[in-house]
C-alpha cells in the first residue's frame, strides 16, 4: 500500500470516522482505523462493534493499492499537526504504516486488516430516501430527551417511525418526551419503528447538514444503513419495544398559556442560578395575564421572577425541573410558545401556538 493524499482530503473523513471509534476498547483493533485503497478512491472505516462509518475520498496518487489498520486517534493528530496544505504520502513497509509529509516521518504501529470486525447486516428489507435537512431537523428537535444510562435501554436511544409520506422522531427519558413529524415523500409497505441506539444518532447527525441533498436509508431487521455522499454509516438497533408514546401525550389541559419564548427561556435560566443543584425544581404561580417563577436551595438563597403572557383562567402552583423547561425552549424554532396545563400534578405540553410539527411533554416535580 502507498498513496499521497492533501492533509484537507484525508482530515474530513478521518476526523468523522475516528468519532466512531471508542478510546478504551477490548478488542486492540477497535482503536484503528481500517484504510483500503484502490486504484481512483481510499476508504476509511471505523466501528465500535455497535456503529460503523466508512468515509471515502480520491487520494492524488496511488502507487500500489492495500490495506492497512492504524491508530484512528494517533493518525488524526499527526494530521491535524502539519502545517495546512501539506501533502501526505503513507506507505505499509515491513509491517509498519510510514507516514511521510515534508521533512517530517512518523512510524506507526499496525494490526492484521484480518481481524478488523465487519458490520455484515445482510439483504435491507426497505430502502427509502429523504433530504438530509429533513432528517437533521427531526433529531435536532428531539435527540436532547434521550436518555444516557437508563436501565430500560430502549430509552437509551431515539425512535425513528417511517410511515408512508410522514417520518416521526420520538425520544423520552421517562421524565419527559419529544415527538416531532414531517411530511415525506417515502412509502413503505407496513410502518418501520426503529429504535436507534444514542451514538448512532450522535454520529449520524455529524453527517446531517440542512440542504435538501438525499439520504438513502436502507433498513434490515437489526441494522439501519444511511448512504449519504461519500459516508455510508450503520448503526445496529436496538432490541426493544419503545412505550406507547401517545398514551403520555397530555389531552384535554384547560389552562392555555402563551409567551415569548426567548423570554420566558431567560427568566428560567436566571431562576435557575438559584435553584437546588440537585434537585434543579422551579416553582411556577400562574395568575391572569402573569407567571410568578421562584426558586430557592438549601443555602436559603432565592430567587424570584415575573412575567407577563396570554392567560385568563384560575390560579395554578406548580413545579418542574427547570432544566428540562430550558431544554425545550432551546429548541423550539418559533418566537413564542404555548404551554398547555390542567393541574399541579399533570404533564405539561409544550409546542408552538396552534401546534407545530414537534410537541414536547414535560413531568411535574413535587416542591
Amino acid at each position: 500500500m502507498k498513496f499521497a493524499i492533501s492533509r484537507e482530503a484525508l482530515l474530513r473523513p478521518l476526523s468523522l470516522v475516528a468519532g466512531v471509534v471508542e478510546r478504551r476498547q477490548t478488542l486492540p483493533v477497535l482503536s484503528n482505523v481500517l484504510l483500503e485503497v484502490s486504484d481512483q478512491q481510499l476508504s476509511l472505516t471505523g466501528t465500535d462493534l455497535e456503529v460503523e462509518l466508512i468515509g471515502r475520498v480520491e487520494p492524488s496518487r496511488v502507487d500500489e493499492p492495500g490495506s492497512a489498520t492504524v491508530p484512528a486517534r494517533k493518525l488524526m493528530d499527526i494530521c491535524k499537526s502539519l502545517p495546512e496544505g501539506s501533502e501526505i504520502i503513507l506507505a505499509l513497509e515491513e509491517g509498519r504504516a510510514i507516514l511521510r509529509s515534508g521533512r517530517s516521518r512518523f512510524t506507526l504501529s499496525t494490526l492484521p486488516v484480518a481481524e478488523f470486525p465487519n458490520i455484515d447486516d445482510g439483504q435491507g428489507d426497505i430502502t427509502v430516501s429523504l433530504p438530509r435537512g429533513t432528517l437533521k431537523h427531526l433529531i435536532d428537535a428531539t435527540s436532547f430527551a434521550m436518555a444516557q444510562q437508563d436501565v430500560r435501554y430502549y430509552l437509551n436511544g431515539m425512535l425513528l417511525e417511517l410511515t408512508s409520506n410522514l417520518v416521526r422522531t420520538v425520544a423520552t427519558d421517562g421524565h419527559r418526551l419529544a415527538v416531532c413529524e414531517q411530511a415525506a415523500d417515502i412509502s413503505v409497505p407496513e410502518a418501520q419503528k426503529l429504535i436507534i441506539p444514542r451514538k448512532g444518532i450522535l454520529e449520524l447527525t455529524r453527517l446531517l447538514d440542512g440542504s435538501n441533498e438525499l439520504m438513502t436509508l436502507t433498513v434490515s431487521g437489526t441494522h439501519v444503513r444511511a448512504q449519504t455522499g461519500d459516508f455510508t454509516f450503520t448503526s445496529k438497533l436496538v432490541d426493544g419495544k419503545f412505550p406507547d408514546y401517545e398514551r403520555v401525550v397530555p389531552r384535554g389541559g384547560d389552562k392555555v398559556i402563551v409567551a415569548e419564548r426567548a423570554e420566558l427561556r431567560q427568566v428560567l435560566s436566571r431562576t435557575a442560578i438559584l435553584s437546588n443543584e440537585k434537585y434543579r425544581g422551579v416553582r411556577l404561580y400562574l395568575e391572569a395575564g402573569n407567571l410568578r417563577v421562584l426558586a430557592n436551595n438549601p443555602e436559603q438563597e432565592e430567587a424570584e421572577e415575573n412575567i407577563a403572557l396570554e392567560y385568563q383562567g384560575a390560579g395554578l402552583e406548580i413545579g418542574f425541573n427547570v432544566g428540562y423547561l430550558i431544554d425545550v425552549l432551546g429548541v423550539l424554532d418559533a418566537d413564542r410558545v404555548q404551554l398547555t396545563l390542567s393541574d399541579a400534578n399533570s404533564s405539561a405540553l409544550l409546542e408552538e401556538p396552534g401546534g407545530g410539527d414537534a410537541r414536547y411533554v414535560v413531568m411535574p416535580m413535587r416542591l
